[in-house]
């Protein structure tokens, strides 16, 4: 296993009425944050919240290509960006225990907080898939590239991890300054990790490790 810091490329935040940032996930152009009673789409360019739906959001995010996804206690909430409704719901695996959020190849894939686990979750029923033994409490969860990458937060420590999605074995680990609450994680799809904070109300944005080329 490789560790070392999170090179912390730029920081947005703190923003007006927000106490924590929750979920985070990206649709292409808008960095989208849970902020309690509100999912907020922050453009990057200019740090700015363009729009706040009014729904619950208190834990992780996801984006299909199509429609939000967004954990409100024991269910999973899909949410239409364009009108802001509420188009379908389905059972949350861990019954309000469930911190990350991820979309990934027609799949969700749900963090388990103190449970220290990732589910596979099938997006219509609910139905877990699979699940992923971790060794830190999970909060966001992300995919990129065909890595999969969870956040970690316990005491005053944060970490963003890559793991080996068959064994859950920690293959990198990227540690954020003492005293983060990594509350939230998405990658850009590139080179960008967007990173929740839960005690600054923050979203950092963290470079991803870039391989080397054979």
């Amino acid at each position: 296993m490789t560790r070392s810091p999170a090179d912390i490329i730029h920081e947005y935040g703190p923003f007006p009425d927000v106490a924590s940032v929750h979920g985070v996930t990206y649709d292409g152009s808008h960095i989208w944050f849970g902020a309690g009673d509100t999912l907020n789409a922050l453009d990057p360019a200019s740090g700015q919240v363009e729009r706040s739906i009014e729904v619950a959001a208190h834990a992780g995010a996801a984006y299909d290509g199509r429609h939000l996804f967004q954990i409100a206690e024991d269910r999973i909430q899909k949410i239409d960006p364009v009108s802001g409704a509420v188009v379908g719901t389905i059972p949350a695996p861990g019954k309000g225990g469930d911190s990350g959020l991820a979309w990934s190849d027609g799949m969700l894939w749900v963090g388990q907080y103190r449970s220290r686990q990732i589910h596979q979750v099938d997006p219509e029923t609910g139905a877990i898939v699979r699940t992923i033994e971790c060794t830190r409490f999970v909060t966001g969860v992300t995919w990129v590239e065909g890595e999969l990458w969870h956040g970690t937060w316990e005491g005053d420590e944060s970490d963003i991890r890559r793991i080996d999605p068959a064994s859950g074995e920690v293959l990198e680990t990227l540690d954020m300054p003492r005293g983060t609450g990594l509350s939230g994680l998405e990658s850009d799809g590139n080179a960008r990790f967007f990173c929740g904070d839960a005690s600054s109300g923050t979203i950092r944005v963290v470079r991803r490790p870039q391989r080397r080329a054979d």
